[in-house]
């Protein structure tokens, strides 16, 4: 994979191109960001920025007093390539927090090993209605620790009014949801992503994340999507590596709350 082209691609695609993720949802682009506005439920941020030392911390300022007014938490989605390069000192210094970085990892969908089955007992759903998105919800919170009111909100938002660009998948041991995860599909483009893989701890180490990648993957593949990303955590991005993702740079969330 040439590493420079496919991140100069998936820079001008998913970030300074970027399209709402859902029908509550907007992109606008104002002087050099580009921000994702949507309701409180769903996701509020900037995805890109082509800043110098000059004009970054009025640029900053500027989407402080924007998010302010709406009463919205964001998130400055900082990458390791983005300039300047303390931005991340100065996002800091004006009362942002950062959160665990990630790895952003790309894939040619043609050259994943997708032999990859679910575990003995496990089988895979389609995540298509309200009692779908639940399950998903359910695994998220068991997994993660967190609320799910937010995904379960933006999932069935997508299912409902945008279904071609999201693919949900719950996978069950008999009845019991153990694990879940999601693909975003971006019209016009040659990315989708993958997001949301979360296993419940009594299941963890045994493929099923793994089979989720697999088949979100081959889906992928037959919608005609040439790369997957992936923001990777510490624990994924082995997995993803022996499956053939590549890193090419680190992402890291930068909070601000009102």
């Amino acid at each position: 994979m040439d590493h420079a082209g496919v991140l100069a691609l998936f820079d001008r695609d998913m970030r300074e191109g970027a399209q709402p993720d859902g029908p509550d949802a907007r992109v606008e682009r104002v002087g050099s960001v580009v921000r994702h506005v949507s309701s409180a439920l769903g996701w509020n941020g900037v995805v890109w920025s082509d800043l110098d030392e000059t004009g970054a911390d009025a640029a900053i300022a500027e989407q402080i007093a924007y998010f302010s007014g709406l009463g919205r938490e964001f998130e400055w989605k900082l990458y390791g390539h983005d300039r300047p390069v303390d931005m991340g000192q100065r996002l800091r210094a004006a009362g942002f927090e950062p959160e665990p970085e990630e790895t952003l990892m790309i894939a040619e969908v043609a050259g994943l090993d997708l032999d990859a089955e679910p575990p003995e007992g496990i089988r895979l759903l389609p995540v298509t209605d309200a009692a779908g998105v639940d399950l998903v919800a359910d695994v998220h919170e068991k997994a993660f620790g967190t609320d799910g009111s937010r995904l379960r909100h933006q999932l069935l938002a997508r299912l409902t009014g945008e279904p071609d660009t999201v693919v949900a998948t719950v996978a069950l041991a008999g009845d019991e949801p153990v694990s879940a995860a999601r693909m975003e599909l971006v019209p016009g483009t040659r990315f989708a992503g993958l997001w949301g893989g979360g296993t419940v701890e009594a299941w963890r180490g045994r493929g099923v994340y793994r089979a989720l990648v697999a088949h979100r993957a081959r889906a992928a593949g037959q919608r005609g999507y040439r790369y997957l990303q992936v923001d990777a955590s510490s624990q994924s991005r082995p997995i993803l590596e022996r499956l053939g993702f590549e890193p090419l740079t680190t992402t890291t969330p930068y909070t601000y709350v009102p």
